[in-house]
């Protein structure tokens, strides 16, 4: 059995559909299980038909009535069924409906809103493929075990839903069909409709693939395969053939957009391979990661986080004395504020995050024992490589480089990653730092 998953834009329209009907044809001999995100854009007309819907937004279609159009045309070039959406587009429009009605939108309603997206596109596409002569049905995740806990906008991934998806899955009989299954979205204890965080198909796929003791995941996307460096500000960067789950789960972290940082983690558990490929170009070779598959030694790939903020801490209370960044870090968790990277001297702690929502607030109460002081418009730089942090001339070589180009260097994180040395430098040299750096440790 594999799993593949389809992006977006590999659904985006009805030639990209067509597509994904004969590259699941040519697999059909390995079982897949095809999981699908919501057509490219979707969402995020979801999202803003529902704050318009809040608003009470007269000058906005607020029925859905444009969505809806733009699907029936899609049904139409594909020569499916005319009523295939509609008893989920007639749901959409109720649910805007009661939305302007009672003037709240809660991010439960919101999560609801944001699943119909995947829950029409795995309709599209199974019927798709049944119409080519592929037996396909479409399931919604939920249907299949995916249980999360009530935390709508992002939610966690129950761990019984790993012993409930393959009940599910024998139960409903899949040998001669191919399941077409929603990413992103799921249920809770309760009965309600979760999201998984932008995203999430990725997540859902792996989830998939580790509960079934899939053979592979495939995820198909838009581009030939994780690259070297983003290739919108390095056109040379190059795609790598194969690499660890410790460098690819770097990269994700890091701004790497072609897997979803959580996928990693259900595939590690179970030694899953993933192959990242491309719908445009499906006999491209694409990358494969695997446990332990990275060259040792030397830079694989640069990745960059834009949006980053800097938080200086500072308070002669930390000097010798404990407790200090427990008290600290209690204050980001309350705030729920994430911390990607931390510095520390003897009275002073700097550290960022890319979630600044809740900073502000975190921020006022640690005024209430410490001096601080946050400086947005910064980027992060990660070099990721297997044993990066045993070379020894990496970071010689680094600021060399960015010491040439006039670029400081305002953080550096190397030792807490055996793969990862990440610097914090200003948004504005962030896309110089990239390209320069990517041609001293690839073009020499």
């Amino acid at each position: 059995m594999i799993i593949m998953k389809f992006g977006g834009t590999s659904v985006g329209d009805a030639e990209r559909i067509r597509q994904v009907v004969e590259i699941v044809r040519g697999r059909l001999p390995r079982r897949p299980v095809v999981v699908v995100s919501a057509q490219a854009g979707v969402t995020n007309t979801l999202i803003q038909l529902a704050k318009s819907a809040v608003a009470g937004d007269t000058d906005t279609d607020l029925d859905g009535g444009a969505l809806r159009e733009r699907l029936a045309s899609l049904i139409a070039e594909l020569g499916l069924p005319d009523d295939l959406l509609e008893d989920e587009v007639d749901e959409l429009s109720s649910l805007l409906k009661g939305i302007t009605l009672v003037g709240d939108l809660t991010p439960r309603s919101l999560d609801r809103m944001m699943s119909f997206g995947e829950r029409c596109s795995i309709r599209i596409v199974a019927a798709a493929l049944d119409a080519s002569g592929v037996p396909a049905r479409p399931v919604r995740s939920y249907d299949l075990g995916l249980l999360t806990d009530s935390t709508y906008g992002g939610a966690e991934v129950l761990a019984e839903s790993y012993e409930r998806i393959p009940a599910e899955f024998a139960a409903q009989a899949f040998e001669d069909v191919v399941p077409v299954v929603t990413g992103f979205v799921a249920r809770d204890e309760a009965g309600f409709i979760t999201t998984l965080g932008r995203g999430g198909s990725d997540y859902s796929a792996s989830i998939f693939g580790a509960a079934l003791g899939a053979d592979e995941i495939e995820i198909w996307t838009d581009v030939d395969g994780v690259m070297s460096a983003d290739p919108r500000i390095v056109p040379e960067s190059r795609t790598l053939e194969r690499m660890s789950f410790k460098e690819a789960a770097e990269l994700a972290y890091y701004g790497a957009k072609v897997i979803h940082p959580a996928t990693i983690h259900p595939a590690v558990r179970q030694s899953i391979p993933i192959r990242v490929l491309n719908t445009y170009r499906p006999d491209a070779a694409g990358t494969l990661i695997l446990a332990g598959a990275g060259a040792r030694g030397g830079v694989r790939a640069i990745a960059s986080k834009a949006n980053i903020t800097l938080v200086h801490v500072t308070s002669l209370r930390m000097l010798l004395q404990h407790g200090f960044m427990a008290r600290l870090f209690a204050v980001f968790e309350r705030h729920r504020v994430v911390i990607d990277m931390i510095s520390t001297s003897e009275v002073s702690v700097s550290l960022t995050t890319d979630d600044d929502g809740q900073l502000a607030a975190a921020a006022d109460e640690l005024r209430e024992f410490a001096e601080v002081r946050v400086e947005p418009q910064k980027a992060i730089l990660c070099l990721v490589g297997e044993g990066l942090r045993d070379v020894p001339d990496v970071l010689e070589r680094v600021f060399a480089t960015l010491r040439r180009e006039e670029i400081p260097v305002r953080v550096v994180s190397v030792g807490a990653s055996r793969v990862n040395v990440s610097l914090l430098v200003d948004h504005a040299d962030e896309s110089r730092a990239v390209l320069c750096l990517h041609r001293e440790f690839f073009d020499s």
